[in-house]
């Protein structure tokens, strides 16, 4: 059987949107996904993907904000080099402090400075608590 272009155009399109799409919705099964999915997000300069697994509180959204405004400024070639970035956990990689608790050591290839991030779990969902990479409190 032959597939005519415009079949062919048709589930090409539906494959590509579907692609599109893998990332909207999905829930962190454990911290080092909540982790990573934030992390990853925020270097590509999705915020707004970043939110969705950010612990909504005030000083949250406000360094969220901070550093969504600073990403704006920045040149095109630094935000290029951090969206093709790799997250790179380092070898004290997960700290599990309970079993609702972990704190994730990383860097970025492109920038290699260490971080940490918190990530929390709360009402069975795992997500990052950001104010602890800028304070260090538990």
């Amino acid at each position: 059987m032959k597939l005519s272009i415009a079949r062919i155009s048709c589930i090409f399109l539906l494959l590509l949107s579907a692609c599109n799409g893998v990332n909207n919705n999905r829930k962190p099964a454990d911290p080092l996904e909540a982790g990573r999915y934030f992390i990853d997000a925020s270097l590509k300069g999705d915020y707004k993907e970043a939110k969705k697994y950010l612990l909504a509180d005030s000083i949250n959204l406000m360094y969220l904000d901070r550093i969504s405004d600073f990403y704006d400024k920045m040149k095109p070639e630094e935000k290029e080099g951090y969206k093709n970035a790799n997250i790179i956990i380092s070898n004290d990689g997960l700290q599990n402090i309970s079993d609702s608790l972990t704190i994730i050591n990383y860097s970025n290839s492109f920038k290699n400075k260490p971080s940490k991030i918190k990530v929390v779990k709360v009402n069975g969902e795992w997500l990052v608590d950001f104010k602890y990479t800028f304070s260090g409190n538990m």
